[in-house]
């Protein structure tokens, strides 16, 4: 079993959240949220999404949601749009 340290980037975010409040998040405070591997912390989770979508990431968010996942509400600086990611992600 690996630690969260020995994950890849991309086994560390596994997918957008596509929600109505995920949206939300999007468009007025400048945050995406992703499903992330329930060993990944704050630290591997800000290295895996800044090394796979160029963009820096100024803080984030986790939790647990009642369906068993882990989620992280990633914030990106000011230089960064969120709907600029979330366009090329797909989710809106």
């Amino acid at each position: 079993m690996k630690t969260a340290k020995e994950l890849q980037p991309n086994e560390t975010v596994l997918y957008p959240l596509i929600s109505e409040k995920a949206v939300n998040l999007i468009e007025s405070e400048n945050k995406i949220v992703f499903i992330v591997n329930k060993m990944a912390n704050k630290p591997t989770i800000k290295k895996a999404v800044e090394a796979l979508y160029s963009v820096k990431v100024d803080r984030i968010n986790v939790l647990n949601d009642r369906k068993g996942r882990k989620s992280a509400i990633v914030k990106l600086t000011n230089q960064f749009k969120a709907d600029d990611l979330a366009t090329k992600l797909g989710v809106i």
